[in-house]
């Protein structure tokens, strides 16, 4: 029995998904051109794959077991492409990575231009967000963290500066009117402008001074979304609405400018900075496998 390629490939990417609508967002295509793929599959396999209802699609036995054969040979096809890959002078292919807004901001802009000109056959695909967990979401080959928590199967590799710091900031025509806190938890008495996940927690404000360490929640004269609510912080800080809370690099230029004025610098918090996560596997693909080494370089 002969079976279309594509069709084969339309059949995967529907069962690691879990229905039409992700196995398109992840493939690049559309729910109903996968559908019609899945549709042809059956027909000219003579057998059905999946059920399908209005909420849902699920793997028919037969499925599951042509999936429990067909997935580790089409695993293994995409790895001998990728190492045949590794024989060519550039690297090509497409690197989807999974980061937090701040790194993006912060950390890829030193690292990404260089990167392209260097392998320009790559394509590189940067999914920013701020409250995701899953590095591997959304078919990413790897994702930028910060703190070194390893899940299993997955290595870590540093990237960007290895210190990193939390500075605290305000306008100086709101200081010269509320007062210069001298202690975090003078904090509880001004406006402070805090950020808030999509999960609802709200992070409190941390602090460390020669073995120190104090952590406050100061209330909210303004709540935004952590990663796209931020610059609105930041102008309101600059309008004198109030002290903001922010990586140090994120606030350097607005110091440099005298917008913002520096507070409480020597109890400022310093952290690791952030790691590079991708699988733990035999055969990495080679436009992953070149962004590592390029990365390793840059150190």
């Amino acid at each position: 029995m002969k079976l279309d390629i594509s069709l084969l490939h339309a059949v995967v990417a529907v069962a690691k998904a879990g229905g039409f609508r992700e196995a398109a967002r992840v493939t690049g295509s559309n729910p109903s051109r996968l559908s019609d793929a899945v549709r042809r599959a059956e027909q000219q396999l003579g057998i059905r794959l999946f059920h399908r209802t209005t909420r849902s699609v699920s793997l028919t036995d037969a499925g599951r077991a042509l999936m429990a054969r067909l997935m580790p040979a089409m695993n293994e096809m995409e790895s001998a492409l990728d190492d045949i890959n590794r024989y060519r002078d550039t690297p090509s292919g497409t690197l989807r990575l999974n980061v937090p807004i701040s790194v993006s901001r912060l950390i890829l802009p030193t690292i990404v231009p260089a990167f392209l000109a260097r392998y320009p056959d790559i394509q590189l695909e940067i999914v920013a967000e701020s409250n995701v967990q899953d590095v591997f979401r959304e078919g990413c080959d790897a994702g930028i963290r910060y703190d070194e928590k390893l899940e299993q199967d997955v290595i870590a590799v540093p990237i960007g500066p290895r210190k990193q710091r939390f500075a605290l900031a305000a306008s100086a025509d709101y200081l010269n009117q509320a007062g210069r806190p001298t202690h975090p938890h003078h904090l509880i008495q001004h406006r402070c402008l805090r950020g808030r996940f999509a999960s609802g927690v709200e992070p409190e404000w941390e602090f460390e001074r020669e073995g120190e360490n104090v952590r406050v929640k100061p209330p909210a004269a303004l709540l935004v979304s952590i990663g796209a609510g931020v610059d609105l912080a930041v102008d309101t800080a600059i309008a004198g609405g109030g002290i903001v809370y922010l990586f140090e690099e994120w606030l350097a230029p607005y110091f440099a400018r005298g917008e913002l004025e520096p507070i409480l610098q020597p109890w400022w918090l310093t952290f690791p900075g952030p790691w590079l996560y991708y699988p733990d596997r035999r055969l990495i693909p080679a436009p992953l496998r070149a962004f590592i080494d390029f990365v390793g370089e840059c150190d």
